[in-house]
């Protein structure tokens, strides 16, 4: 591949600057070697003229090969659109926290002031629980004790430092030890201490907005040894099932496949006449392998009990095993781990032990993994699998 002038003239003052100080490249400028796609779709991130850019969509994170304990990270940030929003992850899960998009962790917020300015229209008042200059904040079951002014456990900047699109932004977060702080163009603005987890992954975020990310360098320091307890779980292998934003990789053919509709990073099926058919099977198949999903059931039509939302594991409806998510509350997203292991079927509810079954005995040894058609509303988010 051609490299123009500017972007080698990038790695080659990157290069130098790392045999100086201490610091490596977090990115190569080329390509995203070194990062996962946790839970966007294939085209969200992308290399362009030695940036890392994101279009917004659907939300989720570019994470970490690897975890951090303790370092320096700079980078310069920029939204190519007024009132965008996005954010950096530290100490990070690496798939997204039960329920929602977003990896478990501390959120550095990147955030245009455009944003506060809609705000203030919709609402007639000035945004007292969120600034545009640097927050800092735990997010789905992480916690920090935040400095200085604050909102809950929400750090805000002690001054207004960042600029607004499109120009750039730049950010040295500096954690150790379960501390971290955020230098916002030159000046420590925000931060928070007794960090949990204070291990774990980093993260770039898409939260709807197009938004670009360049020199990001890391200088790793000295560990201060995190318990098991404050280090976040480690990548076994997961990999994202679904796009966030359509049906690709997964297919049915079914007269009634128009009720499974896929956006906003969730797959839904309409209620409707249940059909056994209309199963939506992922087009990939697995042999031993685990899978994790988040699943919220929709209202029942009045008289009538809930419908317990189902998987299937096989190829065709009528030679599948039917994995049944009992223990599901209306209204509410719960986690399910489904392990499959030489065909015998292991489900988990969280922690909880609920179904073993097995594999039809006449089923191929390699399956895929379907979300069956009961009849009623329900949806699907943060499908992921990996092979063992």
């Amino acid at each position: 591949m051609k490299l123009s002038i500017p972007l080698l003239l990038t790695l080659l003052v990157g290069a130098l600057a790392a045999d100086q100080d201490g610091f490596e490249p977090l990115f190569n400028g080329r390509d995203l070697s070194g990062w996962v796609n946790a839970n966007c779709a294939p085209e969200t991130w992308s290399v362009r003229e030695g940036v890392i850019h994101c279009t917004g969509q659907p939300i989720g994170a570019l994470r970490t090969e690897r975890q951090y304990e303790n370092f320096i990270l700079e980078l310069e940030w920029r939204h190519l659109t007024r009132g965008g929003n996005s954010g950096i992850f530290v100490w990070g899960t690496p798939i997204a926290a039960p329920g929602a998009p977003f990896l478990r962790g501390i959120e550095v917020q990147v955030l245009d002031h455009g944003y506060a300015e809609q705000y203030e229209k919709q609402t007639g008042r000035k945004p007292d629980w969120f600034t545009t200059h640097g927050d800092v904040f735990p997010i789905h079951g992480a916690t920090m004790k935040p400095f200085g002014r604050h909102h809950g456990m929400r750090s805000f900047p002690s001054e207004d430092r960042s600029r607004p699109s499109p120009e750039w932004n730049h950010y040295r977060i500096v954690g150790s030890n379960g501390v971290l702080r955020l230098s916002v163009n030159g000046k420590e603005v925000s931060g928070g201490e007794d960090c949990n987890y204070r291990k774990g992954y980093l993260a770039l975020e898409s939260e709807g907005a197009p938004v670009e990310f360049r020199n990001l360098r890391i200088k790793e320091l000295p560990s201060s040894s995190a318990s098991l307890e404050m280090t976040a779980p480690m990548d076994l292998g997961w990999r994202t099932l679904f796009t966030g934003l359509d049906l690709r990789g997964w297919r049915t053919n079914s007269a009634t496949a128009a009720r499974w509709q896929a956006g906003g990073g969730r797959i839904a099926l309409q209620a409707g006449e249940p059909d056994p058919a209309a199963v939506l099977w992922t087009e990939h198949e697995f042999g031993n392998a685990e899978f994790v999903l988040d699943c919220r059931p929709g209202k029942a039509s009045a008289g009538e009990e809930m419908k317990v939302p189902a998987l299937v594991l096989g190829g065709t409806a009528s030679l599948s095993a039917v994995v049944k998510l009992t223990g599901v509350t209306l209204g509410s997203y719960q986690r399910f781990l489904v392990t499959v292991k030489d065909r015998v079927v292991v489900v988990k509810r969280g922690e909880e032990l609920i179904n073993r079954l097995s594999l039809p005995a006449e089923s191929s040894a390699r399956y895929r993994l379907g979300l069956r058609d009961t009849g009623a509303a329900v949806e699907f988010m943060n499908l992921y699998g990996r092979e063992f």
